[in-house]
């Protein structure tokens, strides 16, 4: 009797990635790691030891990708602000009604301010840059600042309020989003927003963008 001839199908080698590729996923994981030791268990317990545990990597390797505690903190503001930039620049619909604009716009603003990204943010600058270098602190607010009146002024371009107006109402906006956000932070991580208070917001600026963008056209 013949042996039973088996046949194998061959292993397909897993292609290798290359050093670019290994440093961004170790940054990112160690990042990431950041974020949910902040967002969990608050900035004063995310200690070195805390985050390379998450991560699953040495200090050393923290140090070779960084260079320290300080510039991983820089490092996890630059994320966080990259993540609300491509958020709100995702809106590329700037011809639809104004009312729905503001929707969709208020929406988006508040996936962010409602994160944990944002949250291990705040932290940051509360507990961090707050403390050791307002000039720090000054600089990360400006870029959020200007990050998102980029996007305002795309996407509400036919408002023809003043620039000093537009800030204003920017302003208001940013303050109020944050404002409901820390509050959340206070309650519950997991509190729910109630219900109308993001309707407000949208009603608010659509009063005040209406006239002058209905004028304009």
């Amino acid at each position: 009797m013949k042996a039973a001839v088996r046949f194998t199908r061959p292993t397909r080698k897993r292609a290798r990635r290359s050093h670019a590729e290994r440093t961004a996923e170790t940054r990112a994981t160690v990042i990431a790691a950041v974020i949910d030791a902040i967002a969990e268990t608050g900035f004063q317990a995310a200690t070195a030891h805390a985050i390379t545990r998450r991560a699953g990597v040495t200090w050393g390797a923290v140090q070779h990708h960084f260079g320290g505690k300080d510039e991983l903190l820089i490092a996890v503001l630059e994320n966080t602000f990259t993540r609300f930039a491509e958020r709100l620049a995702d809106i590329t619909d700037v011809t639809a009604p104004l009312a729905e604009r503001i929707s969709i716009f208020v929406d988006r603003a508040w996936e962010h301010f409602r994160s944990r990204h944002f949250r291990a943010a705040f932290e940051i600058l509360l507990n961090y840059l707050g403390r050791e270098d307002e000039a720090d602190a000054g600089a990360w607010r400006e870029q959020m600042t200007s990050a998102w009146d980029a996007v305002w002024s795309r996407i509400f371009a036919d408002a023809g309020i003043s620039r000093r107006r537009s800030l204003m109402l920017q302003h208001y906006t940013i303050s109020t989003l944050s404002g409901l956000a820390a509050t959340q932070m206070m309650a519950s991580v997991t509190a729910e927003l109630p219900p109308g208070e993001l309707d407000l917001i949208k009603r608010v600026l659509l009063q005040e963008l209406e006239p002058q963008a209905s004028s304009k056209r």
